[in-house]
């Protein structure tokens, strides 16, 4: 992909963003930089929403907005995965 992507996060994300371990909280934003040059690893698409998926069962909910911006819309776990998405 030769055009950057701009990542840009809700308020809701940076809230649950800052309830994280420092660790994981690293983990989340290397994937988003990631994220920006195309990168989206272990994802899942479906109904417009781009789900980032970890081993350890975190997941940041994501969508295209355009062409040239992701937007973070929340974050989660796999247990709670279908409240995250409503």
């Amino acid at each position: 992909m030769s055009q950057k992507l701009e990542v840009l996060k809700t308020a809701e994300f940076e809230d649950w963003l800052n309830d994280q371990q420092p660790k994981l909280r690293t983990m989340i934003l290397a994937r988003l930089d990631l994220v920006s040059i195309g990168h989206f690893g272990n994802h899942k698409r479906f109904e417009g929403l781009i789900e980032l998926k970890w081993i350890n069962g975190t997941r940041v909910y994501t969508f295209m907005w355009g062409n040239a911006i992701v937007v973070a819309l929340y974050g989660g776990n796999k247990n709670g995965q279908s409240s995250d998405i409503k």
